[in-house]
């Protein structure tokens, strides 16, 4: 029986060597692939990379809760494209809702809102950064905090 427990043990000591090794080649593998996230994540949130403040730009145009979002996105890595369509699509939900309250321009007030968000949603699918008529350079300086 005693023979029996020192193979046991030998066997369970020798099973422990290996996990510890394991663990350590692990532990070894899990920082490596930490490290590479890291750099992919700096690649892709650049914030001189147009594609970072592409994705911004158009979750800013996906209802408020979108435009909330993206300003969170944004506020981590501030991007040109990013933060000029987050000033651009509070604008437009700001006009849209002016327009709404008022009685007999309520309809004309929605239809604009729509106008311009599309219009604005075509310019950040496409990285241009160009302003929608008559109100969008206003938006970009009263905003421009965000």
């Amino acid at each position: 029986m005693s023979e029996e427990n020192k193979d046991l043990g030998d066997k369970a000591e020798e099973a422990a060597e290996n996990a510890k090794e394991k663990a350590s080649d692990f532990a070894e593998d899990a920082k490596e692939a930490a490290q590479e996230f890291k750099e992919e994540v700096k690649d892709t949130f650049d914030p001189k990379n147009p594609e970072s403040g592409k994705t911004v730009a158009i979750i800013a145009h996906l209802t408020l809760i979108g435009w909330i979002i993206a300003i969170i996105m944004n506020s981590s890595n501030k991007t040109e494209v990013g933060s000029f369509y987050i000033r651009q699509t509070l604008g437009i939900f700001l006009i849209s809702f002016v327009l709404s309250i008022i009685p007999f321009i309520n309809l004309i007030g929605w239809i604009l809102g729509l106008v311009l968000w599309i219009m604005s949603l075509i310019g950040a699918i496409n990285e241009s950064k160009k302003p929608i008529f008559l109100v969008g350079e206003y938006f970009q300086d009263w905003f421009k905090a965000l």
